[in-house]
């Protein structure tokens, strides 16, 4: 496993050791003991979610606040996704800045979406399958946000606006200047 740093503080991309021969490949997803001392957060997740959704899809920018608040590993198993993290702790050198990476079952990337951070993907192929460890439980008071197209973050989401599919609870979520989260 190689953990490669982003853009933003405390988040990463980490990248398995695959061994692939004629028969296929193996890798290890995740293992927290070298998570954690790959990266010095706590690698300890309680819940796995799995979401399945068309292209266009844009589920975002979310977050769970206060005591619930939750750091995320994220992958895609099928298809392929622009994944975004917003960091949204005003304490951060890197408060107020995103980061995206594509995530596909090919190149076997995951991404490590801490505490405090926005996370949100678009989808980019016909459907996509994707993934999250969460180190804490979701809890429905807790939810935090900011709309997807914020005119202060500028998120590229790599799809046309005129594709971009959005839920109702995502499409009025609070600019970042709100400060919602």
């Amino acid at each position: 496993m190689k953990i490669k740093n982003t853009t933003l503080k405390d988040c990463y991309i980490i990248e398995p050791t695959v061994f692939e021969d004629d028969r296929g490949y193996f890798f290890e997803k995740y293992n927290e003991d070298k998570f954690e001392n790959l990266t010095g957060q706590n690698g300890h997740f309680v819940q796995d979610n799995i979401s399945k959704s068309s292209y266009g899809v844009l589920r975002g920018i979310h977050l769970q606040k206060g005591e619930h608040a939750q750091a995320k590993l994220v992958s895609c198993l099928e298809g392929k996704v622009y994944d975004v993290a917003v960091d949204l702790r005003e304490d951060s050198p890197t408060f107020g800045q995103w980061f995206g990476v594509e995530l596909t079952p090919e190149n076997k990337l995951q991404l490590y979406v801490p505490r405090g951070f926005g996370h949100g993907f678009s989808v980019l192929s016909e459907t996509a399958v994707f993934a999250y460890k969460c180190d804490n439980f979701y809890n429905k008071n807790s939810e935090g946000g900011v709309l997807w197209n914020d005119d202060k973050l500028k998120i590229d989401w790599q799809l046309p606006s005129e594709d971009i599919i959005l839920s109702d609870k995502d499409a009025v979520l609070s600019t970042f200047d709100d400060h919602n989260f």
